[in-house]
């Protein structure tokens, strides 16, 4: 009897681990083109992971990274706004919310270019890359890594 109970206490566990990761209702405005398609899906992950999202479709995308401070060689298709930080390209919701649950000194996170393998660049053959925090008091840093 005790070992049924202790597995069934397993299998929740791992059910709840399994389970997307809840962003605790954050808000995200994003700014994108309006005929991006990649950014449409990025946005589907991130509200499958409980982020709260809005968007907004721009022309002038250069002038909204300028006005955020993206670096020019971080820049990618979209950028988005969450309490106070930045965040540019296909960054993956777990990082954004360890971003905001760590809360380190950075003006934000970003996913240059448009690698396949990120959120909303799903496809064949996946490639390894990196989430750099930038706009901190070390210069860029590598947050995360992912991919094959």
């Amino acid at each position: 009897m005790m070992k049924r109970k202790f597995a069934g206490i397993l299998v929740a566990w791992a059910c709840l681990a399994a389970a997307p990761l809840l962003a605790s209702g954050a808000e995200l405005m994003v700014y994108k083109s309006p005929t991006c398609g990649c950014c449409s899906k990025w946005i589907e992950h991130l509200e499958a992971h409980g982020f709260e999202v809005k968007s907004e479709n721009r022309e002038d995308m250069n002038l909204i990274k300028a006005q955020n401070g993206v670096p020019r060689e971080m820049a990618s298709c979209h950028t988005a706004i969450v309490d106070g930080y930045v965040i540019e390209g296909h960054v993956p919701a777990e990082d954004i919310a360890r971003l905001l649950e760590e809360r380190p000194v950075l003006s934000g996170l970003a996913v240059p270019n448009m690698p396949t393998g990120s959120p909303g660049m799903e496809g064949p053959n996946p490639v390894r890359y990196r989430v750099l925090g930038f706009g901190g008091e070390g210069g860029v840093v590598t947050f995360a890594s992912h991919g094959p």
